[in-house]
C-alpha cells in the first residue's frame, strides 16, 4: 500500500458527484499496469524494473463502482524461453495471485499479454507457438469464469490475415484448454484503434468461437494522432466522432465490443470529450459492454491519466464522472480535483506472493547502456540503467517517474 503524505496537497476543492447516466454497460472498470514495464530489462527484478498492482488500490477501485479490471503482463517474463516452453514459476505466481484479488471482489479480470503482438521484439508469426502459448494460460484460469483473455495488446504494423490467424489460433487453443465460459477479447491491426477499425480490422469479422463470447476490443484517446501520449482532446466532440464508424461496423456485423483503453487530460476539453465518447456508448449498449479506463497502477505518480488512487491525476479529475457510468448504480459519493505539490520522498510498500519489498524513490540510478532503444522501446526512468537514446526519428518521452519510451 502506498502511504501518501497529505500534506503535501496544495488545494483540494471538492467536486460535485455526477447523477446516474442510464448506462447499460456491463463493465466499466481500469487497466491496472505495473508487470509491464521495463521492456528493456527481461526478465528483470520485481520491484526495481517491474512490479504487480496492489490489491488494496484496486478494492478501492471496486468499491467505487469499477468491475473489471485489466492486467497487463510480458510474454517474456511469463514464458522466457520460447513461447511453447513453460512459465516461470515466480512470475506465474504472482499473476494468480494478482487474477485472484480482483475476481474473489467478484469483478472480472482481463489476462492481457502486452505484447503489441511481438514476443522478444519480434513479430509473432507462428500460429502453432501463439497458440502454445494461450494453451499454458488457459489451463491456468480455465475454471475462474471471472477471467477474461486478451489475445494481445495491440497488434501494430503486421500483416492483416496474420492478426486474423493469431486471433483465431487464441481462441482455439483457449477453448481446447478447457476454458469455454469466459469471454474473449481479441484486438486488431493499428493498435486496436476504434477510429481506424473499419480501415484495418474488417477481416476480423470473420473469427469464430464454439462458445460465442468473443468480443472486440478497441482502444481511443482523444489527442492529435490518437495516441495517449498528450493530454490534449481535439475538441470536444471528438470522443463520440471516434467511436462512432465502429458502432455501425459492430451492428452491421452483430457483433459485441469493449473500448479497453481510453483517457483524457485533466482539463475541461478532454472532460467533454471523454463524456460525449461515453455517452455515445452508452446509447450503443447493444453493441458497446463497457470501457476500461487507461490506467491505474502503483508506478504512474505524475503521469497525466493515473487512475491509482488516492492522488492520480485522473483518479481525482474523473472518477466521480466514471462513477456515473458504472453498472447497476450511480456515484456513491464525491471525488476530489487536486492539485498536487512535487512530493521529495514518496515510500512503497509492494507486497506479492513471494516478496515485500519497501522502496524510497528518492533518486534515479545513473544510465551505463550506449545502446539505441527501437521504437516503442524503454529509454528511460527511475533506476533505469538501459539505452537513454531512441533510434532515428523517435524521441524518448516520459511516461511516469519509472518509465520513459521511444515515440
Amino acid at each position: 500500500m502506498k502511504l501518501t503524505v497529505l500534506a503535501l496537497l496544495l488545494s483540494q476543492v471538492w467536486a460535485a458527484p455526477q447523477a446516474k447516466r442510464s448506462s447499460n454497460f456491463l463493465w466499466l472498470g481500469s487497466s491496472e499496469s505495473g508487470a509491464e514495464f521495463g521492456q528493456a530489462n527481461i526478465p528483470g527484478v520485481l520491484g526495481t524494473d517491474y512490479i504487480w498492482p496492489e490489491a488494496d488500490e484496486i478494492k478501492v477501485l471496486f468499491d467505487a463502482g469499477m468491475n473489471i479490471f485489466r492486467v497487463p503482463f510480458l510474454m517474456e517474463r511469463l514464458i522466457p524461453t520460447q513461447l511453447t516452453g513453460t512459465p516461470d514459476a515466480t512470475y506465474l505466481a504472482d499473476l494468480q495471485a494478482t487474477v485472484e484479488s480482483i475476481t474473489s471482489l467478484g469483478a472480472y479480470a482481463v489476462v492481457d499479454p502486452h505484447n503489441f503482438g511481438r514476443y522478444y521484439g519480434n513479430i509473432i508469426t507462428s500460429t502453432s507457438d501463439f497458440a502454445a502459448f494461450w494453451t499454458t494460460v488457459a489451463t491456468v484460469f480455465a475454471s475462474n469464469d471471472h477471467v477474461i483473455f486478451d489475445t494481445n495488446n495491440e497488434y501494430h504494423d503486421e500483416d492483416q490475415t496474420l492478426v486474423l490467424d493469431l486471433n483465431q489460433a487464441a481462441i482455439t487453443a483457449i477453448r481446447a484448454a478447457g476454458a469455454t465460459s469466459q469471454y474473449i477479447f481479441v484486438e486488431g491491426n493499428s493498435y486496436s484503434g476504434a477510429w481506424t477499425w473499419t480501415t484495418y480490422n474488417t477481416n476480423l469479422v470473420n473469427l469464430t468461437d464454439p462458445s460465442d463470447k468473443i468480443i472486440y476490443e478497441m482502444h481511443q484517446y482523444l489527442d492529435s494522432d490518437g495516441s495517449g501520449t498528450s493530454d490534449s482532446c481535439v475538441s470536444t466532440t471528438i470522443g463520440a466522432e471516434r467511436v462512432a464508424a465502429a458502432t455501425t461496423w459492430l451492428r452491421e456485423n452483430g457483433k459485441k465490443a469493449v473500448l479497453g483503453e481510453f483517457a483524457g487530460g485533466a482539463n475541461s476539453q478532454c472532460l467533454t470529450a471523454v463524456t460525449g465518447m461515453l455517452d455515445a456508448l452508452s446509447a450503443a449498449s447493444d453493441v458497446w459492454l463497457g470501457a476500461l479506463w487507461w490506467s491505474a497502477g502503483p508506478w504512474w505518480g505524475t503521469y497525466i491519466f493515473s487512475m491509482e488512487p488516492p492522488t492520480g491525476t485522473g483518479y481525482t479529475y474523473y472518477l466521480s464522472l466514471l462513477q456515473s457510468y458504472a453498472p447497476g448504480g450511480g456515484s456513491s459519493g464525491t471525488t476530489t480535483t487536486t492539485s498536487v505539490a512535487t512530493a521529495t520522498t514518496t515510500t512503497k510498500a509492494t507486497s506479492t506472493t513471494t516478496t515485500t519489498s519497501t522502496k524510497t524513490t528518492t533518486t534515479a540510478a545513473t544510465a551505463t547502456s550506449t545502446a539505441v532503444a527501437a521504437h516503442y522501446g524503454q529509454c528511460g526512468g527511475l533506476y533505469w540503467t538501459g539505452p537513454t537514446t531512441c533510434a532515428s526519428g523517435y524521441t524518448c518521452t516520459a511516461q511516469n517517474e519509472y518509465y520513459s519510451q521511444c515515440l
